[in-house]
């Protein structure tokens, strides 16, 4: 870790104190862990926020409730970082077939419509997730930072090469634009997943914030005899 605290690319400053990286997992620990958001994600889809018992948990994933606990502090923890885990999925998956839209906004408007999709086919999941960003405190703070940033990097991507290095700068207008269209998307998860929001109104809400983009990132012109 360098000696200053990098700035995440959605632009929320640094939750803690810089502090040493933690040792990196043996092949074993890492084993045992995707064991342990394995079951969590199991139970969240079987039943959401609620059907997340730490015992159950340890049960699923053959692994001691006490290594749990070492593992995940508590279940707010623990779905936190099966959120983390799903927004890597995400990310694998949009890398392996990328948004084809020519405007960076419509790319960016695509790839959270594809995600929102998954989410509608998993509500529960998608339920225990949200409810614990909600519930989550400052002993979270570094896993709720890493969601973020996560999700950040995921509109970036999708608004394509050089995006991360235009106007990158905290206040940039880049930057800024994507933590806008971050923040719509948790609270229009928030408003779906409560039943104040309808899917048209989400997508519309999408939409319209990623348009934000448009000034922001101009389009490439196309390269002629392409």
């Amino acid at each position: 870790m360098a000696p200053r605290t990098a700035q995440p690319v959605g632009g929320a400053g640094p939750a803690t104190a810089a502090r040493p990286a933690p040792l990196p997992l043996t092949e074993r620990q890492e084993a045992r862990r995707r064991h342990i958001l394995d079951a969590s994600t199991r139970l969240a889809c079987r039943g959401g926020f609620d059907a997340v018992q730490m015992r159950e948990v340890a049960e699923i994933s053959g692994v001691a409730l006490g290594t749990l606990y070492r593992y995940f502090p508590s279940k707010v923890h623990l779905l936190v970082a099966t959120m983390e885990d799903q927004l890597r999925l995400l990310r694998r998956a949009l890398r392996a077939r990328p948004p084809a839209a020519a405007a960076p906004a419509d790319r960016a408007a695509e790839t959270l419509l594809r995600a929102f999709r998954a989410l509608q086919r998993e509500p529960q999941l998608a339920d225990a997730m949200v409810r614990a960003l909600i519930f989550a405190d400052r002993s979270v703070s570094v896993q709720v930072a890493t969601v973020s940033r996560l999700t950040s990097t995921i509109i970036v991507d999708a608004i394509g090469p050089g995006a991360a290095g235009q106007d990158a700068e905290p206040g940039g207008a880049l930057l800024s634009a994507v933590r806008v269209i971050e923040y719509t998307w948790h609270a229009a998860l928030v408003g779906w997943l409560s039943g104040r929001t309808t899917v048209a109104q989400v997508t519309a809400d999408i939409r319209t914030v990623c348009g934000l983009l448009d000034p922001c990132v101009p389009v490439a012109p196309a390269v002629p005899g392409a």
